[in-house]
């Protein structure tokens, strides 16, 4: 299935800015297997912290777009500013703030914050990031050993999963047609009048995510964004 562009409003950006947020954020995911490959579970969280901060700011830039187009407001200056490099971003604390605190995604919001697990990953990636224990340091030595080590492999691997299913959940939840199949516009380009609700339709990919990933650990945000989409999901 190839991929298709969605065209974003609000900034002098020809193509949508969250094409390039993603693609920038497997390059992060990247470079976290690659540091855990060669034992520097550290370093890896370093990382981490930087895709925990990316996810967020990408959900900032969408919702703040999403608020602040309109007619009157053709180009959104506070996030056209950004792009082009003329204003920097909000710190976290002022992002998380915003998203916390958007009536649109209150929903969300709720089942997220049902339970401490954010804050705990927050806390792991800044304990790594500081050294604020001893035991930090250790995790950055790959000759020594630690009986720890696969406990510690394991727990990144379960704080990635939370983090890509939060940064989902909000992507979908501002955009559902993000979940969109290409055959609508395939017919479109060729001709050819789309089949009924092929609008709808998921790309298959999507639904490996929400198969593999969100239903099992996060059945109550999947159901969640079915119960609040048109978009025809598993």
């Amino acid at each position: 299935m190839r991929e298709y562009y969605i065209v974003q409003f609000g900034t002098n950006q020809i193509f949508n800015l969250d094409s390039y947020f993603v693609s920038s954020i497997k390059g992060t995911i990247d470079s976290i297997q690659m540091l855990l490959k060669i034992g520097r579970i550290n370093d890896a969280y370093s990382l981490i912290r930087k895709y925990y901060d990316s996810t967020l700011i990408n959900i900032y830039t969408e919702l703040y777009l999403e608020e602040n187009y309109s007619i009157e407001n053709l180009i959104v200056e506070k996030i056209e500013k950004w792009r082009n490099g003329t204003e920097s971003i909000p710190n976290y604390r002022s992002i998380a703030n915003y998203i916390n605190n958007s009536s649109r995604l209150s929903e969300m919001n709720e089942l997220l914050k049902i339970d401490d697990r954010y804050k705990k990953i927050r806390d792991r990636c800044n304990d790594n990031t500081h050294y604020n224990f001893y035991r930090n340091v250790l995790l950055n030595d790959n000759e020594i050993h630690n009986p720890n080590r696969i406990k510690y492999l394991d727990l990144i691997k379960k704080d990635i999963q939370n983090l890509f299913i939060q940064h989902i959940a909000y992507l979908f939840w501002i955009n559902d047609f993000y979940m969109r199949s290409c055959d609508y516009v395939d017919h479109l380009e060729v001709g050819s009048t789309p089949p009924e609700d092929s609008e709808y339709w998921v790309a298959n990919f999507i639904e490996e995510i929400f198969s593999e990933i969100v239903i099992p650990i996060r059945p109550d945000i999947y159901e969640l964004i079915k119960k609040n989409t048109k978009m025809q999901l598993i």
